[in-house]
């Protein structure tokens, strides 16, 4: 998965620190989880820009939540940098090592469950599978960190119900934007001049039959519809993506 399909395509090396703080608790009857890193380091040749990278970027995350009997109400902010000139030697965007989020709706969320693909076919995408970055790499497993990147803004509220002790439903509505179009500009070699990536609709459920974790049953329904944003890259008739999620879970 090294090279990924982007710039001349030739391997580099790249040295990174990761400074983070995370925060879990509570205030009164509100509920916070919060995360915050910073990425700093270098690229000794960044295979877009073809010249030596000074990393430094960061994200934010948090969640904000309040229970009333049997529903909780959240909010969610996660903000990651995105580079405004990829030819500056300066890596602004923000990419992590291994991303699994357990946020936003987390694999029930379009954008989140389902990998979006930029070039290539697929071989760099904007966003990859069981991700929230808009990192523009290869593969999240393989593929290596790219920190010349748009970046994202979102901003999302939801709901769970706890219908019954073994039923709970969850709703999640999240606006996404880019922090940066200019690496998506360069990459596509066209002018991107909104940041608009979409609305993520979904709804899904957790099924629980015999009260215990030996069987879950869980389905989602999700809908993104796109920005203008994600319409320049991927055509202005783009309509709406959808996504129909049902699985099971079986530990004996």
């Amino acid at each position: 998965m090294r090279p990924a399909l982007l710039g001349d395509l030739q391997p580099h090396r790249y040295r990174v620190t990761y400074l983070g703080y995370n925060g879990d608790g509570h205030f009164d009857r509100w509920n916070l989880s919060t995360s915050a890193y910073l990425a700093t380091g270098t690229d000794d040749r960044n295979p877009l820009a073809q010249r030596e990278q000074s990393i430094r970027a960061g994200m934010f995350a948090s969640e904000l939540s309040r229970d009333f009997s049997w529903v909780r109400v959240r909010g969610n902010l996660f903000l990651s940098t995105g580079d405004k000139n990829p030819y500056d030697g300066k890596a602004t965007g923000f990419d992590s090592i291994l991303e699994n989020p357990q946020f936003a709706g987390s694999d029930s969320s379009y954008f989140i469950r389902q990998g979006l693909p930029l070039i290539g076919g697929g071989g760099v995408a904007l966003s990859a599978r069981n991700g929230i970055q808009a990192s523009l790499r290869s593969s999240k497993d393989e593929g290596q960190s790219n920190f010349v990147n748009p970046g994202l803004k979102l901003f999302g509220v939801g709901a769970d119900f706890d219908v019954r002790p073994e039923v709970r439903v969850f709703t999640n509505v999240s606006s996404l934007r880019f922090a940066e179009t200019a690496p998506l500009a360069a990459l596509r070699n066209q002018a991107v001049t909104s940041d608009s990536l979409g609305i993520d609709y979904s709804v899904g459920f957790h099924w629980r039959p015999f009260f215990n974790q030996n069987m879950i049953i869980n389905g989602s329904v999700a809908m993104l519809k796109p920005g203008d944003g994600l319409k320049a890259l991927y055509g202005a008739n783009q309509g709406s993506l959808y996504s129909v999620i049902l699985n099971s879970v079986l530990s004996f």
